[in-house]
């Protein structure tokens, strides 16, 4: 694999393997205020909340407007904004170079773009597409040989396409011009290090309950830790067992925002858009 220098930006410098990048992921204005109350400087959207609000399915190219509306609405907030553009939102590389440019245009400062085990030529195409139309976006490139089932059947805990084809992908969009690689669903602590050894631009590992610790992804090279979905549907979660508890005449239990704080969001919004 060639020597790579990434894309020059505040974005990219927080991309360390010494202090990785932990990096929340938002579905909204409020989530993404809260979570930058918290002091993250970097945050993402998460394609699987923007689909699931407006009763779409997630990875169907369905929510490119959806997307650029969330990237309008965050990217003149204080603090950087990484946006889920599942493959592109569309085959034709020139297409996905022209939304990468309307990102950019909104705020964003990075763009995650996965494969979904499709072409590897058609996503390299994609990503030196990209980087052609804004190249100082920083394009994370995920591919999914860990996380699609052996039929491409959807988002699936473990995936049974890796070792040399995820390195043979990666090269390959390496050389297109990726600024990081991501592979959800690696979990192996042995993988993960070997991997770290083999590419030239930082790896990006999605969080796992299961799976290793910050601190231990850390300590293996890990640059960038995504939470993905995970914090949408822990949200989610806690909402449900709220109900449960309301309805059974329980106390509900866990953290609860007041009605001012969710209010100074919107207003705060307001000003921006």
């Amino acid at each position: 694999m060639r020597a790579h220098r990434a894309t020059s930006n505040p974005f990219a410098d927080l991309h360390r393997a010494d202090t990785p990048l932990l990096l929340p992921n938002a579905w909204d204005h409020a989530s993404a205020m809260a979570m930058a109350g918290k002091g993250f400087r970097a945050i993402g959207t998460t394609s699987l909340a923007v689909a699931a609000a407006v009763g779409l399915p997630d990875g169907a190219s369905a929510t490119r407007d959806e997307t650029l509306r969330l990237a309008l609405v965050l990217g003149s907030q204080p603090f950087l904004l990484s946006v889920d553009a599942e493959s592109g939102f569309s085959d034709d590389p020139d297409e996905v170079g022209e939304f990468a440019r309307q990102l950019v245009a909104v705020g964003a400062v990075g763009i995650n773009l996965e494969d979904a085990l499709g072409s590897a030529d058609r996503h390299a195409a994609k990503i030196a597409a990209v980087k052609a139309a804004a190249p100082g976006l920083f394009v994370n490139a995920r591919t999914d040989t860990y996380w699609l089932g052996e039929h491409g059947g959807g988002h699936g805990e473990h995936g049974v396409r890796g070792g040399a084809e995820t390195l043979s992908r990666l090269d390959a969009y390496q050389q297109a011009g990726a600024d990081g690689a991501f592979v959800p669903g690696l979990t192996d602590a042995r993988e993960i290090a070997a991997l770290v050894a083999r590419l030239d631009v930082p790896l990006n590992i999605l969080y796992s309950p299961t799976g290793p610790t910050v601190p231990q992804l850390g300590d293996l090279g890990v640059s960038r830790i995504s939470l993905g979905s995970f914090l949408y549907r822990r949200a989610m979660g806690a909402a449900l067992d709220a109900l449960d508890e309301v309805r059974e005449g329980r106390k509900p239990g866990g953290r609860t925002p007041t009605y001012e704080d969710i209010q100074k969001t919107g207003a705060d919004v307001a000003r921006h858009v």
